[in-house]
């Protein structure tokens, strides 16, 4: 599974890093082996992967269907305009 920075405010996420939602290294193997079993299964067809990243600026976990070859995003949850609003409501609050 290839996990890479698609857009200048993602950050790889390394399967041994610490998650908040993941505290435990096992638990974080199990999502990684969990992660490269849909991959293997082709659930999003043989040229898209899914992948997860952490969003820098949000501070949010982000998952992505990408395309292998191009590297395009095909579709992201949460979605990046919410991103931007979140921050942008959280500026407004300061």
């Amino acid at each position: 599974m290839e996990i890479s920075a698609l857009n200048r405010n993602l950050q790889p996420v390394e399967a041994a890093a610490p998650v908040s939602a993941v505290k435990q290294p096992a638990q974080a193997r199990d999502v990684v082996q969990a992660v490269k079993a849909v991959n293997a299964s082709e659930m999003f067809g043989q040229e898209n992967e899914l992948v997860f990243q952490m969003d820098r600026q949000a501070k949010r976990m982000v998952v992505q269907i990408v395309n292998r070859q191009t590297k395009e995003v095909i579709s992201q949850i949460p979605p990046e305009y919410v991103l931007r609003l979140s921050e942008d409501m959280k500026s407004l609050e300061k």
